[in-house]
């Protein structure tokens, strides 16, 4: 049974993730929502990981940061403030829980690290100027961790396609854009977040000891493909 942080966890994809988790360990959720469930394998804190302290654990094997954002304007409609509140919640939230549970992950067993991109760091997709932005940053945030802790702690991301979850309510709000959304997609889908959640359990788990420093698509050929 392992100690498992996860900040967001209250929601969408880190809902997922928590939810998969708790049956057979502790997981600790920092947000400033609680999850919509209790279970005696879960503690939460409210937290807002960006105005607040984080709260001290004894204990962590495995940190999961799932905060982001979808903030989708043409270049001349976004402000300098958009690029700094999309920088801050998707890298300066993961690097401040980072500096905060890595000398306890340290002592973890197997410890390792999931963050989060997005497809768009990769693939040129208009107005994501600031979104993308900020996740290569993750992705910067990625490689360079996975070196300096290569030894003690493994580091990943994981880039998804759309997702369903209430982030993305708007850009799926009736049949018919979800069923240009699949369209767009070469292998026709897009992601539900118990998909992303299945991947998350496979790169903290023994199976992906040898998996660090890696960013992973799960993009439904929307990057990968030409067709």
């Amino acid at each position: 049974m392992k100690n498992i942080v996860i900040v967001g966890g209250s929601k969408g994809i880190g809902s997922a993730i928590l939810l998969q988790q708790l049956e057979t360990n502790i997981v600790y959720n920092i947000s400033r929502n609680a999850p919509a469930i209790t279970h005696p394998n879960l503690k939460h804190f409210a937290v807002d990981v960006l105005q607040d302290s984080l709260p001290d654990i004894e204990s962590v094997d495995t940190l999961i940061y799932c905060p982001g954002s979808i903030n989708l304007k043409p270049i001349a409609s976004l402000s300098i403030d958009d690029f700094r509140n999309d920088f801050e919640i998707n890298v300066i939230g993961a690097v401040k829980t980072i500096q905060k549970y890595l000398p306890v992950l340290k002592k973890g067993t197997d410890p390792s690290i999931i963050l989060f991109s997005t497809v768009a760091a990769k693939l040129g997709m208009p107005f994501h100027a600031s979104i993308a932005t900020a996740k290569a940053g993750v992705e910067g945030l990625v490689k360079s961790l996975g070196a300096e802790l290569a030894s003690v702690v493994r580091i990943n991301a994981i880039a998804p396609t759309i997702t369903e979850t209430s982030l993305s309510a708007n850009i799926l709000r009736n049949d018919r854009m979800k069923e240009n959304m699949v369209e767009r997609h070469p292998m026709k889908g897009y992601l539900k977040p118990e998909e992303v959640a299945n991947m998350v359990n496979f790169l903290i788990s023994e199976n992906a000891k040898s998996i660090s420093g890696q960013v992973f698509e799960m993009d439904y050929g929307i990057v990968t493909f030409k067709i």
